[in-house]
């Protein structure tokens, strides 16, 4: 029983043993919201219905639990505003050309948010 346990256990470690780091700056004048969004299954970053703000034109860095394989996309919207957005959009809600990345590739290039 306590090697069937041991066993259970090492899957979900393995399982969330990856991580992906992402880098955001955003150019424009108001307050960015930005959420990750995995394409293979329900699970975004931060998560539980909240977002990450970005208010200053500096480099963010988020670093993500994920699995190994995850196909990950970053939506960012205009806060209070989501018809202003970038990647996936709100709510992973939108198409988008190469705004998404693979879990345990390491370091995505800084994605830029243009007025």
């Amino acid at each position: 029983m306590l090697c069937t346990a041991l066993f259970a256990l090492s899957d979900v470690a393995s399982a969330a043993a990856e991580t992906l780091t992402w880098q955001v700056r955003s150019e424009h004048p108001n307050t960015v919201a930005v959420e990750f969004y995995s394409q293979d299954r329900n699970a975004a970053w931060p998560g539980d219905g909240e977002v990450y703000l970005i208010r200053d034109w500096d480099t963010h860095t988020f670093k993500l639990d994920c699995r190994r394989g995850e196909s990950i996309c970053y939506g960012a919207w205009v806060r209070n505003q989501s018809s202003s957005y970038w990647g996936v959009g709100k709510d992973n809600a939108r198409g988008c050309q190469r705004c998404c990345y693979v879990c345990g590739g390491g370091r995505t290039k800084t994605q830029v948010l243009n007025p």
